[in-house]
């Protein structure tokens, strides 16, 4: 049984006479054989210290002795060992290195929400952006679901960090949060100072949530700075471990890996050779033969869709809520779908075991639901398709690298990346999981079913965050991508750009159009790098920003529409094909080159394909089939 009290606490406060202050408390900590941080400062305190109760009351009767500290309120949790090697108690400049002069917590703190109010916002689905201030292998251990994380290792690169998120943030409502409150109580004064409006600091942090609300809205653990490394949401030390060289969170599966070696490498930052690469891919494509074939969705199979409720259908019947979000199927097919029990919710048994990674849902877990139930936001249905069976698509996958956080794979076409449409178990994301089951890689970006080339996958949900906030920088900060196409028509200019926006909303097949009013904002650029007499041109693209169809639509718009392309057609029709089957002329457009920097190592990394055949060949007597 648990046996060791630990407590966490820190409190903005203007302290004087700090020295015969840290003289009195080593003293009184050694007496009372505590052990632990207590960093003092000016500004106020900061401490993790563990010991017996009784000590421990002790310690926190002296503290609340020191004016300006009468409040002092602890985090308390429990461990059955002693978490700390020694006692500690320093004189710092800051209770928590930050490195910006003029910030004051004490007399200009952002506003304080409450933990279950924070819960009910969530409940609610109200439309907030939850910020985690943390360090990027804290936030591996665990997060809330949806938080916008900034990739930063140390909090002192917090602010060159927030000076790079989306203008419009500022004038959304933001909830920041960290483990126990103190980063969030110096990260708020600043970002109002930066021009954020709305922003609120999670009263108590991860731990204080943890203690009144459990796990709702939170996925994992919350890491904490001491041999535990990390607790779960009701308080208790989880088996984690941490990597002395990454600093990476360590499950108990990755800490019986051979990689791990304690103090030298683990997992993730073991370096393999190019020999053992090498064997590795030869591997892992060997299976992805294996999975493939046949087709895992070339036999019919019953398919689970689920749909999410947002908060605009709250208080609606279920057929309502269906009927609106997905108007393209007719209400008296939702109704018939009701009735034949193909509406399902998860049951409450089954909720709490969803969280259990890879975990499919069973029917007998679910339970049937009328069409008149009330749904409420933030829920999840299932629609079960019984006997699906999906079209055929190409197979040829090559997986170009692979490292413990990462996969970079060469995708060919016609394949969708993840479930959509007609497909489901016919896709990379579903075949990748079969290969590198029980992870579950994630792509960092999409290309389109017919597109072809490279594509970034995570193999964790941390590492997938920290690339994704490359998308939002430029230049050598932000991931680059860089395309072939072959299109028709000759451009007039040798370089040229389109900036123009487009709609958000899906048409026929799922295609987009130029949206002067509504659309949302897109960045083109083109160069001509040949032209060819059969009146086709090749160009290289590169899209500054990720809008759905965007490099189509634009060239489309523009004239210019790429070769084989079954949705932007010549003449400007657009086609009734969302995608084309395999045995059809593929579209023109690879996905040639990718740039990133490497979320472990920090190395900038460039990948580049190959000329593909259709940029050489002669489409004068039409295009042939690639």
């Amino acid at each position: 049984m648990p046996s060791i009290t630990n407590i966490a606490a820190y409190k903005f406060a203007t302290l004087t006479d700090l020295k015969p202050l840290r003289e009195r408390l080593a003293d009184r900590c050694k007496a009372w054989k505590l052990k632990g941080t207590i960093l003092l400062s000016t500004e106020g305190i900061n401490l993790f210290v563990a010991g017996d109760q009784p000590e421990i009351d002790l310690l926190l009767k002296e503290l609340r002795s020191v004016p300006g500290l009468e409040g002092l309120e602890p985090k308390v949790s429990q461990s059955s060992d002693q978490p700390f090697r020694r006692m500690l108690v320093k004189i710092k400049k800051e209770i928590i290195a930050f490195g910006v002069d003029g910030i004051d917590p004490v007399n200009r703190p952002a506003p304080k929400l409450a933990a279950r109010e924070l819960k009910q916002w969530l409940d609610e689905g109200r439309p907030i952006t939850l910020l985690d201030t943390r360090n990027d292998y804290e936030i591996q251990l665990g997060t809330f679901e949806n938080a916008l994380t900034l990739d930063i290792d140390h909090f002192r690169q917090f602010p060159d960090a927030v000076r790079t998120l989306p203008e419009a943030l500022k004038h959304q409502p933001i909830v920041m949060f960290c483990t126990g409150g103190i980063r969030c109580e110096k990260a708020g004064p600043f970002m109002e100072r930066e021009g954020y409006e709305n922003i609120f600091q999670l009263d108590g942090g991860i731990l204080k949530y943890f203690e009144e609300c459990g796990e709702a809205h939170y996925k994992g653990e919350c890491f904490v700075f001491d041999q535990r490394v990390g607790v779960d949401p009701s308080l208790h030390e989880s088996e984690m471990a941490q990597c002395y060289v990454c600093q990476t969170p360590l499950s108990p599966e990755e800490q019986l890996d051979e990689r791990f070696v304690e103090g030298e490498s683990c997992p993730y930052c073991f370096v393999t050779s190019k020999e053992q690469q090498s064997r590795t891919l030869a591997q892992r494509h060997e299976a992805l033969r294996r999975v493939a074939t046949p087709l895992p969705g070339s036999h019919p199979y019953e398919n689970e869709r689920p749909i999410n409720v947002p908060a605009e259908f709250d208080g609606r019947t279920l057929v309502d809520f269906l009927s609106g979000i997905l108007g393209q199927i007719p209400r008296e097919e939702w109704q018939r779908a009701c009735d034949e029990g193909r509406l399902r919710k998860r049951t409450a048994a089954s909720q709490l075991r969803r969280l259990n990674r890879g975990h499919r849902t069973r029917n007998n877990e679910t339970e049937p639901v009328a069409a008149t139930q009330i749904v409420r936001a933030g829920e999840r249905y299932l629609h079960i398709l019984p006997g699906t069976c999906e079209p055929d698509v190409n197979v040829d996958i090559r997986i170009v690298y692979e490292d413990e956080a990462l996969i970079v794979v060469h995708k060919p076409a016609p394949l969708p990346i993840h479930p959509c449409g007609r497909f489901n178990r016919n896709t990379l994301q579903y075949l990748l999981s079969q290969v590198y089951t029980p992870q579950s890689p994630r792509p960092a970006h999409r290309l389109d079913a017919n597109t072809s080339g490279l594509v970034l996958f995570t193999r964790t949900r941390h590492f997938a965050t920290i690339l994704q906030r490359q998308f939002e920088l430029s230049g050598n900060h932000g991931i680059e991508k860089r395309y072939l196409a072959r299109v028709h028509g000759h451009p007039l200019n040798e370089t040229f750009s389109c900036t123009l926006p487009i709609s958000d909303e899906p048409g026929t097949a799922g295609s987009r159009e130029i949206d002067l009013e509504r659309g949302q904002p897109a960045h083109t650029g083109f160069q001509v790098l040949e032209r060819f007499p059969d009146g086709t041109s090749l160009l290289e693209v590169v899209p500054y920003t990720g809008r759905t169809n965007q490099i189509r639509v634009h060239l489309w718009h523009m004239g210019h529409p790429i070769c084989g392309d079954a949705t932007y057609k010549q003449g400007h029709v657009v086609g009734d094909i969302q995608t084309v089957s395999i045995d059809e002329p593929q579209l023109c457009l690879l996905a040639q080159r990718i740039a990133f920097t490497h979320p472990l190592t920090k190395q900038r990394l460039v990948f580049e394909e190959d000329r593909p055949t259709w940029a050489d060949q002669d489409f004068s007597a039409g295009q042939p089939t690639v």
